[in-house]
This record gives C-alpha cells, sequence and structure tokens, in this order.
C-alpha cells in the first residue's frame, strides 16, 4: 500500500530479503545492515600500522546480501591480493538510539563464525587516495558466516579462542577478551551515530595474523563457545 491506501506494485521484481540460518531451527534471521568494526584487536592494529591506543572505534559496512553461507569463497575480479579477517559475528534483534551501554546485550539475538574477506590491494588505493573502502570490502559474497547460535542457548560471549587455519597452518590467534572495543560499547557507540534496527549484523573485529588467499585454500575457523566455519576459496 502506498501512503495514500491505494495499491501500489513494483517497479521490477523486488530482490529477495537476505538471510542468515538460525542453527538447530528451520528459521532465518533477516539482515538489515551490516556494520563493520576497524581494528577492534590491538595487535592488529598495530599489523596495520596504527596505534590501537590513540583511536576511537570506527565502522564502515558491507552489504547485508554479501553475507554468504555457502561454505564457498568466489575469489572476486579486479584484485591479486585478497586477505582473510576473522572475525565474531554479532546479530540483533532490537535496536534503537543512544543505547546505554548496560542495555546493549538486551539488543543481541545471536552469535556467529564470520570472515571479513578483503581485496586489500583495493583497499589499500582507496586508503592512500583518502577514498571509502567499498571496493576492498563490500564485494559479492565477501562476508562468508556459519549459522547464527541465539545468545538464549550460549550467553554472551567475552573471553576465549578466535582462530583461523589456512590448510591446516594456524595464521590468525586471539581471544574475544582482547577486543578494544567489547560489544556492548561498538552497540551503544554505533547507535549515537545511526538508528539500530532488528536485523542488524555487527562484524566485531579481527585478531592479528591476516594474509593472503588464493584459489584452493580451505579456511577454517572457530570461536569458543559460538562455533566453527569452514570455506574454500573457489
Amino acid at each position: 500500500m502506498n501512503m495514500h491506501g491505494t495499491t501500489s506494485s513494483y517497479a521490477i521484481e523486488p530482490a529477495a530479503i537476505p538471510s542468515i540460518p538460525v542453527a538447530g531451527t528451520d528459521k532465518l534471521f533477516p539482515v538489515h545492515r551490516v556494520y563493520c568494526v576497524g581494528r577492534n584487536y590491538a595487535a592488529h592494529a598495530v599489523e596495520m600500522g596504527h596505534d590501537p591506543d590513540r583511536e576511537p572505534p570506527f565502522f564502515f559496512q558491507k552489504n547485508p546480501d554479501n553475507l554468504d553461507t555457502t561454505g564457498e569463497f568466489p575469489y572476486p575480479p579486479a584484485s591479486n591480493d585478497v586477505h582473510h579477517e576473522i572475525e565474531m559475528v554479532v546479530a540483533l534483534k532490537s535496536g534503537g538510539t543512544d543505547i546505554p551501554v548496560e542495555k546493549a546485550l538486551d539488543c543481541v539475538f545471536g552469535y556467529g563464525v564470520g570472515l571479513d574477506m578483503t581485496r586489500r590491494d583495493l583497499q589499500g588505493k582507496a586508503k592512500d587516495m583518502g577514498r571509502p573502502w567499498e571496493v576492498g570490502k563490500a564485494f559479492e559474497a565477501s562476508a562468508p558466516c556459519t549459522p547464527l547460535v541465539p545468545a538464549s542457548s550460549i550467553g554472551h560471549p567475552t573471553q576465549g579462542a578466535i582462530w583461523l587455519d589456512v590448510n591446516g597452518q594456524r595464521k590468525q590467534t586471539g581471544d574475544l577478551n582482547q577486543m578494544i572495543w567489547k560489544v556492548p560499547e561498538m552497540i551503544s557507540y554505533l547507535s549515537g551515530l545511526f538508528t539500530l534496527m532488528p536485523g542488524d549484523i555487527i562484524l566485531s573485529g579481527t585478531p592479528a595474523g591476516v594474509g593472503a588467499v588464493v584459489r584452493g585454500d580451505v579456511l577454517r575457523g572457530h570461536i569458543d563457545g559460538v562455533g566453527d566455519l569452514e570455506v574454500r576459496v573457489v
């Protein structure tokens, strides 16, 4: 219905609503927006040439349909340097503006294991030119992830190992307690910049050890208490 109460139709067929399966159920979690926290583990911030003690949190976005649960990551065009970044996925069931830190976890539906795949060469060129990062970050299938596990089942993880193996070799390793900005803080901070909505996803940052992938690589990611992700680069 349009604002005058008459029936309207779309000019073209609307795209399907991007969604992530909910583990152990036949339900889907509909995705609204995808916010990514930059340089949220101190060692990774240093690895990327920044001082973690001097930066307020910052965010960039991926697109909802960049999330992918097929287990395959198609190597993208226009890049020769695509990196893996293992992250905890935070899915919101409610939102708002100016959410207090102490109430932020009430907004969380559940968690997952995800990858922020990055065309590092294109991101680097964008950084050098003072341009946005989307060409490096928001391409097709650039956010492989697991089904979501409800917080009602696992609680709210604040510590525990987060790691990524490439072809059986450990590349990234850290602990959730090493996050510079914790999950309640990132939700609260984001809600001062945007109106958070049910269906919003937050990729909460990556530990040190990011590196390039090639076709044929098998990536295995793990977060204690959340789950395991396996992705093949094709």
